[in-house]
This record gives structure tokens, sequence and C-alpha cells, in this order.
């Protein structure tokens, strides 16, 4: 079962999802998330790859333009076209639902009952707000219902969900969701820890502080399990 509603149903969720009397920069400074899908329109895939790569470039060409930098300069007349692929085929990849890791379970034949941690995830994503970098790592574990998978895979999910615009609460959660339908369990865990330099270049320019989520589903709730994997974290 998917739960959303552990994120979105909260009468404190309900209030701030609320934007009606917030303007369109106190929204991307208060780092606001309105759902844990991304929001994407219905026709965001009738355009093939090549031409929204020739839009972007056309249009990131007329920024430049409009920011006074010389288009004929050796060093930026390629610009627009690297940046035009790199948002489709690199950092916003994670959009396209093609590019969804694939994932084979296998049967848990070492019997193997407790819980799998991988740490350290390393990952860079964008805040939708901004579209300036989020950075981190993230650490996931979940207890096998039967069921394994290949440990490359757990890697793969989380760095799906970060090549899109984001916001770190709904990447916490789609990694959750995802992981919880793929291994057929509700025992998954879900840690986040990452710097976003919207808060450390602009704005109140803090350098230092960093900004954690968590996802704790089935036994992972009860306070012992909870502890053991923050132990093998170190984040206790």
């Amino acid at each position: 079962m998917r739960q959303k509603e552990t994120s979105l149903n909260t009468p404190l969720i309900k209030e701030i999802t609320d934007l009606s009397h917030l303007t369109i920069d106190e929204v991307g400074d208060e780092h606001i998330s309105t759902s844990s899908d991304t929001p994407l329109r219905e026709d965001a895939f009738e355009m093939d790859d090549e031409l929204k790569m020739e839009l972007i470039e056309k249009h990131f060409r007329e920024i430049m333009h409009i920011l006074g930098l010389d288009l004929t300069d050796d060093s930026l007349k390629g610009t627009p076209r690297r940046v035009a692929k790199m948002y489709i085929q690199e950092i916003f990849s994670g959009l396209n639902p093609a590019n969804k890791p694939k994932v084979a379970l296998f049967e848990n034949k070492y019997k193997y009952n407790e819980m799998l941690v991988e740490k350290d995830i390393t990952f860079f994503s964008n805040c939708e707000h901004h579209f300036v970098p989020i950075f981190g790592k993230a650490h996931i574990a979940y207890i096998s219902s039967g069921k394994v998978i290949g440990l490359s895979k757990l890697n793969r999910v989380v760095q799906y969900f970060a090549k899109r615009p984001q916001v770190q609460e709904r990447m916490t959660m789609q990694i959750a969701t995802e992981l919880k339908e793929m291994l057929q369990t509700e025992d998954v865990a879900v840690l986040i820890d990452a710097k976003h330099m919207c808060v450390s270049s602009r704005g109140v320019s803090d350098v230092n502080s960093s900004t954690v989520t968590a996802y704790y589903g089935g036994k992972f709730s009860e306070e012992q399990t909870k502890n053991e994997f923050l132990a093998y974290v170190q984040l206790k």
C-alpha cells in the first residue's frame, strides 16, 4: 500500500501546502513540496528527446543573449547545445519513465532475514525552485520478505529519482515507495542527508547546514530496528 498519507495528510502538511497566501518567491524560499509525485503534464513525453534538445538549445541561447553574453566566442558558442544535452540526457533524465531501472527479483536462498543496508549512496539532484544543485548521500535499508534484488539496483533507484527537479522530502518518499513496490515489503527505510545550493549560494547563504529527511516503514518504525539502522549509518 502506498503510504502517501503519512507525508501529506497531517494537519501541518495540509496547512503549508495551501500556498494561496504566498508569493512565487516565498514558495521557493520555503522549499515547499505540493505533491509526493513530480509535477508533470500529461503530454510530457509526446515530444522526442532530440526535439526537446533543439528547443532547449534555442531558448537557452536566447537566455544567454539576454544576459549580454557574446555567443560568437569560442568558449560560449557551444554552450546552448551542451546545456540542452545535459538537461535531457543527464541531470533530468529521471523524468522519463523509460529510464526507470529494470529490476529482477530473486529468491532469498540465503534465508537472510536481517536488515540489508546500502549506505553512503552519493547523488546529485537539482532544486525545482531555483534549478541549482542538491547533493549528498542516501542511506537505504530493507528486510527481505522472501525476495531480494541486486545491490546495484538500490543505487540506481536513488539516482533515477535524483535526476529530476526535486524537493528532498518528495525524493525521500519516492525512493521509499518504489523500493516497497519493487521488494514487495513494507520493511523499508530511507534516510537522505543533503546540501542545497539554493541555501548555501543564495538567500541565507549558509554554507554549513545540511538537510536530513527520513522514511521508516514496517519494522523500521519500531524503535529498536530504527536505532539499529541509524547506528549502521552513524546518525543515531
